[in-house]
């Protein structure tokens, strides 16, 4: 089975995701110790979704955290490059389609709200991905992202960088079908930049009142940002 190499080429990243989709939801929440319930909700909640609102979620994977976001009442529609993670969410009673994040087949000013939780660090482009989320949003809309982050506190920052990311290979060996998947993800996480390296980023695409949240102490953070209203006249 594939495993992806930290440039992200698209078909690289959908091929080990591909491998990895019958047990990967399983997977997560073991390897999160159940935490990731609470991450998707809190995503929702950031989101601050409503009726009659129309949302998209990036990297759904199996629509897990599409099923989440419809909890608001919105209408959302999950997109994914992975065919085998798209599989695995037939059933889940919410639209999911085969989508690239850096190529949206989407027009412009199509969504309320656009979100992406633990896939943004897969771009191979992540400026060309939000670029691609601000020309689909409306107008003061906002922006979420739930990613992997850098802990606030040094010494939980060490333990977890140098010993709990590179545990996860040895756990995927016993719980995986593709472990080597594992080892790439683990990476991706510790050469993700820190937070305020990534806001600044999401502000150089165009958003407006960027700002971020930590959960976990930090080896999580939710990112959010508008789309500024459109000028007048």
């Amino acid at each position: 089975m594939a495993r992806a190499s930290l440039d992200k080429q698209t078909h690289e990243v959908a091929e080990m995701f591909d491998g990895v989709a019958r047990r990967y939801d399983f997977m997560n929440s073991v390897m999160s110790m159940g935490m990731d319930r609470l991450w998707r909700a809190e995503t929702r909640r950031a989101l601050e979704l409503s009726a009659g609102m129309r949302c998209l979620d990036l990297g759904a994977g199996s629509g897990v955290s599409t099923q989440e976001l419809a909890k608001s009442g919105a209408y959302v529609v999950g997109a994914d490059i992975s065919l085998g993670m798209l599989a695995q969410g037939t059933g889940r009673g919410v639209p999911l389609i085969a989508g690239d994040a850096m190529a949206l087949p989407f027009s412009d000013e199509s969504f309320d709200a656009v979100t992406i939780s633990f896939a943004i660090r897969n771009l191979n482009d992540v400026d060309l991905g939000l670029a691609e989320m601000h020309r689909v949003l409306k107008p003061g809309g906002r922006i979420v992202v739930c990613e992997f982050a850098t802990p606030t506190w040094r010494p939980f920052r060490t333990v977890y960088m140098e010993y709990v990311m590179r545990g996860f290979p040895l756990l995927a060996k016993r719980l995986s079908s593709n472990p080597d998947a594992y080892v790439y993800l683990a990476e991706s996480v510790r050469a993700w930049p820190p937070q305020p390296e990534f806001a600044a980023q999401i502000q150089r695409a165009g958003f407006a009142r960027v700002a971020w949240r930590n959960l976990a102490g930090g080896a999580v953070a939710l990112h959010r940002g508008f789309k500024p209203p459109a000028p007048p006249g």
